[in-house]
């Protein structure tokens, strides 16, 4: 029987970060690089000009002291919140739909005048979701205890 990892295992704490240059953007977007999710589980509110998705993120900072001690790696549930956002672009996504799964490859930045910008969520299967923001300003939270990856193996991208 297999019981899933908790964080005072290893003495660490859930990740909470916060980005708010394009140097803060590339840490977070290596950390939910092949994050999954259900299309169902993105919510823009637009009165709050608020974009978040609840994310199932593999776990890449444990990488390394998973295969020292020879165990499974882990995935978390964590929360991508994006604030300031004013227009919301989908392209490939099935929105609202919970049987539509998504993966995220990697986030980007293209600034614009005065702070603006647009963040690109890249997916897996040709998807893409840009947000047009008056700054960057991205938050990234686990919000439950890490559990073991379903597939129990790193996510992998082979080459074209």
């Amino acid at each position: 029987m297999s019981q899933d990892a908790k964080f005072e295992d290893g003495g660490e704490r859930p990740l909470r970060l916060m980005a708010v240059d394009t140097d803060d953007l590339q840490v977070v977007s290596s950390l939910v690089q092949d994050a999954v999710f259900p299309a169902s589980e993105i919510q823009w509110l637009a009165s709050q000009r608020r974009f978040a998705i609840l994310l199932n993120r593999f776990r890449w900072e444990d990488v390394p002291q998973a295969e020292r001690r020879g165990r499974n790696f882990e995935r978390v549930q964590a929360v991508l919140l994006i604030q300031d956002v004013v227009k919301v672009q989908s392209q490939g996504v099935q929105k609202g739909d919970a049987d539509t799964i998504l993966s995220i490859l990697s986030m980007s930045f293209v600034p614009a005048e005065d702070g603006m910008g647009r963040l690109e969520l890249t997916l897996a299967g040709d998807g893409a979701i840009a947000l047009e923001v008056e700054s960057l300003d991205v938050v990234l939270k686990d919000v439950t205890r890490p559990y073991v990856a379903p597939s129990k193996r790193a996510p992998g991208h082979p080459d074209a």
